[in-house]
């Protein structure tokens, strides 16, 4: 396996005794993130669809091979990114890398879940939302 560069931050998310029906979690995240306000380079949502129940949930910036392998060997039942799969401007063909994070996703029944301008513009929850939080920062408006 090919480690890439950077770092790279994974939080696994485990729901105990509790289990979510994935069309109840995509549900969820729909409504709180609104992807359907967006005009974005890539489907946001659920991307690949895996097991019906979810219990455990790794979350990441990016679904690369990396996060696809390690979410695999934490026995997660989706992945929930930044950054997913099937860019406007890709290749639609599925081979090389593309192929082989498919296969793996598709081979052990894990799901994707990807939300970029979302999770770009939301208010709270959102990417630049949450760094100006940690960083101490006040939002006094938005844009977009």
């Amino acid at each position: 396996m090919r480690r890439e560069s950077g770092i790279i931050l994974i939080v696994i998310l485990s729901l105990g005794d509790y289990m979510v029906s994935l069309t109840e979690l995509v549900r969820y995240l729909n409504e709180m993130l609104t992807p359907d306000q967006f005009s974005d380079y890539c489907p946001n949502g659920l991307q690949i669809e895996g097991r019906p129940q979810v219990k455990k949930i790794v979350g990441a910036v990016t679904a690369s091979h990396f996060v696809v392998d390690f979410a695999i060997r934490a026995q997660a039942d989706a992945i929930l990114v930044h950054h997913g799969y099937f860019w406007r401007s890709e290749d639609p063909t599925i081979r090389g890398a593309k192929r082989t994070r498919l296969k793996s996703l598709l081979c052990h029944d894990v799901s994707l879940l990807a939300y970029h301008l979302p999770l770009d513009a939301h208010p709270v929850f959102g990417n630049n939302a949450q760094l100006g939080h940690r960083l101490g920062l006040t939002c006094i408006g938005r844009f977009g």
